[in-house]
């Protein structure tokens, strides 16, 4: 679990903890929500007030100021946002992943903080008559809590967001978090950089690429039945180059297939996690894949179920040029001993 410190930092969202508490409230609305978060995209300029020890009866507020930097995915299906904030108790840097469920027609909110460079469990809900309500557990002092973010007061140039925490299964909330954001035109700050030469692995893939891919069908059994996808790749820093995003658009036999994978750096364990989620569904895949690059290719493991069994999964990048890379996956069975790809993705870089 996080702390209640650094949740309360994140300015337009939080997330951390497990599954919704059975007393909070259903926010199933029975519209179309994709254009709920419209609002937020663009420029913003966000000031904070922050409860420092909430539910403990301690009055002691700080507050923050910063830029917030928020750009559509999916023609409105997602958002990621940056943040960056100072306060007289330091300085903070965070990204929120913002997907929405086109089936449950719900928002999901996933944070990362720069310090950590992990992506917390999502805080679910969505907007009704121009409000937008958020749930989640924490913990605080080893007790079970719910988080409750809100969006309101909003206009074409302003924003309100509230965080409250409940002891009590929702009966009572004490704000703790409290963000006016307006609409601004002001240069976000330079993301402060780590003397860390890892945390530009992923460099060389930034722009913009022609990438043809080829799956297999039914990985792990004697089908051999291959399929292909054409399209494109557009890869985004963030974080200076701690953190990037990369949008797949692709189209073939089966379909289209939009994705993307969020890439965050870990500066403790001088590795990465890629955090794979497709358009329309909300979720983003866990666990994450953990790994990093030696010699050149990179190599990311993360355990998986197939039917029903458990299975290990590789991702790697390797054939690394400045106009070109391969990326596979694969699949185990058997904890590792023997691999069987199942997808390979060739790019070539677009120029200019």
């Amino acid at each position: 679990m996080r702390s209640p410190g650094k949740i309360a930092l994140l300015c337009l969202s939080l997330a951390a903890g497990s599954a919704l508490a059975d007393t909070a409230p259903t926010m199933l609305t029975g519209h179309d929500g994709q254009h709920d978060f419209d609002f937020n995209v663009g420029t913003w300029h966000t000031h904070i007030r922050y409860l420092q020890h909430p539910l403990s009866n301690h009055e002691s507020w700080t507050t923050f100021d910063g830029t917030v930097v928020v750009k559509p995915l999916w023609g409105g299906q997602g958002e990621i946002e940056q943040i960056e904030a100072d306060g007289p108790v330091g300085h903070f840097e965070g990204l929120t992943l913002f997907l929405y469920d086109s089936k449950a027609q719900q928002w999901y909110q996933y944070f990362s903080n720069s310090n950590d460079g992990q992506l917390g469990a999502p805080e679910i809900g969505a907007f009704k008559d121009g409000r937008g309500e958020f749930y989640n557990e924490d913990t605080v002092d080893g007790k079970t809590i719910l988080v409750r973010m809100v969006w309101g007061d909003i206009t074409p140039t302003t924003h309100h967001v509230e965080q409250s925490f409940s002891a009590d299964g929702g009966k009572t909330w004490e704000a703790n978090f409290i963000g006016d954001l307006t609409a601004t035109t002001e240069t976000p700050k330079v993301p402060t950089a780590f003397a860390d030469p890892a945390q530009h692995d992923f460099d060389w893939q930034l722009g913009s690429w022609k990438i043809h891919m080829k799956r297999l069908l039914n990985p792990l059994t004697p089908a051999e039945t291959w399929t292909t996808y054409d399209g494109t790749v557009d890869v985004t820093p963030l974080w200076d180059g701690r953190a990037d995003l990369a949008e797949i658009d692709t189209q073939g036999p089966t379909g289209h297939l939009q994705f993307l994978s969020l890439r965050l750096y870990e500066p403790q364990s001088h590795q990465w996690t890629l955090n794979f989620a497709h358009a329309g569904s909300g979720m983003v895949g866990t666990p994450p894949m953990h790994g990093q690059f030696h010699g050149g290719k990179g190599e990311f493991y993360a355990p998986d179920t197939l039917d029903g069994k458990s299975i290990l999964e590789r991702f790697s990048f390797g054939s690394i040029t400045a106009d070109g890379g391969q990326d596979q996956q694969a699949f185990s069975a058997d904890g590792g001993r023997t691999w069987e790809v199942n997808w390979i993705n060739d790019q070539t870089r677009i120029k200019n």
